[in-house]
């Protein structure tokens, strides 16, 4: 009886001292965690304070941050910098810009998001236009940019910030006559700079029994008809100059 009931006794002792130790290693695994958990804070606040310290210095004067954007380097980029600078290559063709408007030019106007205004017109004999709306518009004399500002002035009180493009169509104005004996004498469209030479090789050159020497060009100046004589043969030698057409002369070869 005392044996057994020794034995009891043991077991529970037993038992008794292995939950004792283990209640002493969870307690010191718990207390150990604890200190982890408190150091974490500790080195999150010393680093957040190194990144006030950093922030601090980059906006003190003289201490440039590293991405600065209101630097004027920053905020541009390479590409429009090189595009920003004009380049000499780069030409524009200002012919068109230059070509002055006469009587029976046919033109088209073009005004933007407006197709009632937009259509083509012809210059009446007397330089006149009809534009929709406007009204006749006097345009003879005129460069094509010169008759798009006028026209945008007047369509002002009709189209809010109106934009015209006028291009031609159809020169008739500048114009030069052949008679004679030529190969095919008649009128000439002069839509490129020229001379007697160059209009007599366009129209097959003077006629096998023509007097190309005794040819002359008769014009128009400040309201009268003046005489310019003109020696074809002299001419293709370089011993004469080659005369400029302008526009209304009459080339005559007898």
């Amino acid at each position: 009886m005392c044996n057994r009931f020794c034995g009891s006794a043991r077991v529970v002792l037993v038992v008794l001292a292995f939950g004792l130790l283990c209640g002493i290693s969870a307690q010191g695994q718990m207390t150990t965690d604890a200190s982890d958990k408190s150091v974490q804070p500790l080195s999150g606040s010393a680093h957040d304070g190194s990144a006030a310290a950093e922030m601090t210095a980059s906006s003190k004067p003289g201490v440039p941050s590293v991405e600065d954007s209101s630097s004027p380097s920053s905020s541009v980029h390479p590409d429009l910098k090189s595009t920003a600078a004009p380049k000499n290559n780069d030409k524009v063709d200002k012919a068109s810009d230059s070509y002055v408007v006469g009587i029976a030019d046919g033109l088209f106007i073009s005004v933007w998001k407006e197709p009632d205004l937009s259509g083509a017109v012809v210059v009446r004999p007397d330089g006149i236009i009809t534009v929709p709306v406007i009204g006749d518009v006097h345009v003879a004399g005129l460069t094509t940019p010169q008759v798009q500002d006028l026209l945008s002035q007047k369509l002002k009180d009709v189209v809010a910030e109106p934009q015209v493009s006028v291009i031609v169509r159809d020169i008739r104005s500048r114009r030069a006559y052949l008679v004679g004996k030529v190969g095919r004498p008649g009128q000439i469209s002069l839509t490129t700079p020229e001379t007697v030479l160059q209009l007599l090789a366009e129209a097959g050159g003077p006629a096998p029994l023509a007097k190309p020497q005794k040819m002359y060009v008769l014009r128009t100046v400040d309201g009268k008809q003046t005489r310019i004589d003109s020696n074809y043969k002299k001419a293709l030698k370089g011993s004469q100059p080659d005369l400029q057409v302008e526009v209304g002369d009459i080339i005559v070869v007898p």
